[in-house]
């Protein structure tokens, strides 16, 4: 699936802290498997990627 979000450049800036600093406790905490946490990861993984595709990728 393709979409597409506008978001200002303090959002997208705080979307990519935000995926650079959630890890695995987080899905898992929030999922009802490890099934559903793992594919919360791998969304969030594309997410990241694309930001820092655009240039937000905080270090």
């Amino acid at each position: 699936m393709n979409f597409q979000v506008e978001l200002s450049d303090e959002q997208a800036w705080a979307l990519a802290e935000f995926l650079k600093r959630v890890g695995w406790s987080e899905w898992r905490a929030l999922a009802v498997d490890d099934e559903e946490a793992r594919r919360m990861r791998d969304a969030c993984e594309e997410l990241r990627q694309e930001l820092a595709y655009q240039g937000y990728a905080p270090r």
